[in-house]
């Protein structure tokens, strides 16, 4: 059984008030999951109370087990200081990572959005021993309707390309940079979308008319008609004044569906503003 665990960490700020990655790992921990995926990873970007760290390296030392991979959204001069400031994902993986790449998100100019940040979607390809499979995680904009639609279809072009890519073949230097990379179509999609089920941008992905491999949302598959589990808002009604509800979700292709066992979420963890969410796959 391969169990994968997604979670905005929101830099470890748990509903308490203060920032703790130590809890974010116990937390992560109980369920002991193959692969991880985080949003919201600070590297020596200024937060809420005051520090500056590097969450990357910081998380990776409490995983030693783990391959860890970082997908900066964000690298920018901060003045005053040495370190370049970072923001973005993160994967970890008990198995081999055999791929990765980075795909920056379109940022469309939006006169409606109050604020916006660039975004960014971590793809990797994990081989375990009886199977090989891609893993993206990604977190879209939350103020903007129009960038969060653009950044919901640019999902669906990556994974377009990936199954157009399979067509071609071609001689290659197998020791050089041309040599063919696994990227297979068989893919999880993970994280915080910022929209709601049955919004126009979940119905973007789920409704894709691009895809051979179209991607089901893994809760409606496992769980059919039974409402999605709230993500956010259970503890925080501050900057989810909505209260409890669910943005944070698994995507998966029709070829993995049948391997589809259980998906989950921790409804009872402080740690974020957001919950940890678990898939189990029999792969």
């Amino acid at each position: 059984m391969l169990t994968i665990t997604s979670w905005n960490i929101q830099n470890g700020l748990g509903i308490n008030g203060n920032i703790s990655l130590e809890r974010i790992s116990e937390t992560l921990k109980e369920k002991n999951p193959d692969i991880i995926c985080l949003q919201e990873v600070s590297r020596f970007i200024p937060l809420a109370d005051g520090s500056n760290t590097d969450q990357y390296e910081e998380i990776k030392a409490l995983f030693p087990n783990y391959e860890s991979i970082f997908g900066p959204a964000i690298d920018t001069e901060i003045t005053g200081q040495e370190e370049r400031g970072q923001y973005g994902n993160m994967i970890l993986s008990k198995y081999p990572i055999k791929a990765v790449f980075n795909h920056p998100l379109p940022q469309p100019p939006d006169s409606d959005a109050k604020k916006h940040m660039a975004r960014q979607l971590i793809e990797v390809t994990v081989e375990t021993e009886s199977s090989t499979f891609r893993v993206m995680t990604t977190h879209l904009e939350y103020h903007s309707f129009l960038q969060r639609s653009a950044q919901s279809e640019h999902i669906m072009h990556i994974q377009d390309q990936v199954e157009k890519l399979q067509k071609f073949s071609h001689p290659v230097d197998e020791s050089g940079p041309y040599k063919p990379l696994k990227r297979p179509i068989h893919c999880i999609v993970c994280g915080d979308f910022n929209f709601e089920p049955n919004s126009p941008e979940y119905e973007m992905i789920t409704d894709s008319y691009l895809l051979r491999n179209s991607f089901h949302d893994a809760w409606v598959v496992a769980h059919q008609d039974e409402n999605h589990a709230p993500t956010c808002g259970i503890f925080d009604h501050i900057n989810w004044p909505q209260k409890s509800h669910c943005r944070d979700f698994f995507f998966i292709t029709e070829n993995l569906k049948n391997s589809l066992k259980n998906i989950t979420v921790n409804q009872i963890s402080q740690a974020s503003d957001h919950q940890p969410v678990t898939l189990c796959l029999e792969l």
